[in-house]
């Protein structure tokens, strides 16, 4: 079964972030996920998600300082000590990372050991409080230019070396369609090391039928993996927001078929 969860930032832009949550639970959906929590009534929200029976799945880590900085561990781990409050208050066990921009004087080993270090700062505080922290490539093209992770190769060889069910691999489908394509074969490939999932069509991060991705058969093959965590519905979408979320909810269905 696929379970969708819907980035409610990027829909009904004009409502609060609990209005979004009763969009969402109107629809029929049972998870919601967001980027930031720190600009966000966490009390008000875990109320929202309760009153309209659905669950909040993941949020992004925040901190002071990013992956790629050296000497970042401490506020690192306040960072994620912090994160982690938040996301006991909303029952939430995944929080998304990201890397932060390639350094120009350094080689991409260089960072890649900063990376790993700090990753391994963060475990303790991971472990201790059973949660799991999903690193994300991003495409340097189109939205992320200068972005250091990028392709699912370089992700799962960090998780490799963390080797920690702590760490896992965000892969979104959008991004890594215009890094490195191949979107079928690579989830299959690094299933083991997927923590979660986010969709958009490609090109444009709009709605999931139309473009050059078949999401009736990524669905498929993301289920065939036993894949049982969430896949997220990033996506901006250009025309009727209900319809575009209920499309992807047709595709995700046919996936069972």
């Amino acid at each position: 079964m696929v379970n969708l969860s819907v980035c409610i930032e990027m829909f009904w832009r004009d409502l609060s972030p609990e209005q979004k949550i009763q969009k969402a639970a109107g629809l029929g959906f049972k998870h919601v996920e967001f980027w930031s929590w720190s600009n966000k009534n966490l009390d008000s929200l875990a109320k929202s998600a309760k009153k309209n029976k659905l669950s909040i799945g993941a949020f992004c880590f925040e901190a002071a300082k990013r992956l790629v900085e050296p000497n970042a561990e401490e506020a690192l781990v306040k960072g994620l000590e912090d994160s982690i409050a938040a996301a006991k208050k909303l029952k939430v066990k995944s929080l998304i990372i990201t890397t932060g921009n390639e350094r120009k004087a350094e080689s991409f080993e260089v960072t890649r050991r900063t990376v790993v270090r700090n990753l391994k700062a963060l475990l303790p505080t991971l472990e201790k409080n059973g949660m799991t922290l999903c690193i994300e490539p991003l495409n340097p093209i189109v939205d992320h230019v200068g972005y250091w992770l990028n392709k699912m190769s370089d992700a799962a060889d960090i998780c490799y070396e963390i080797d920690s069910p702590n760490v896992k691999i965000l892969m979104d489908i959008y991004h890594q369609q215009l890094t490195e394509g191949n979107i079928i074969a690579n989830l299959r490939q690094y299933a083991p090391l997927i923590g979660h999932f986010h969709t958009a069509g490609a090109p444009g991060r709009h709605e999931l039928a139309g473009g050059d991705l078949d999401y009736a058969s990524i669905f498929r093959a993301i289920e065939d993996t036993g894949y049982k965590n969430l896949i997220g519905l990033e996506f901006s979408p250009l025309n009727d927001t209900a319809a575009a979320l209920r499309e992807a909810q047709e595709l995700a269905a046919k996936a069972a078929k």
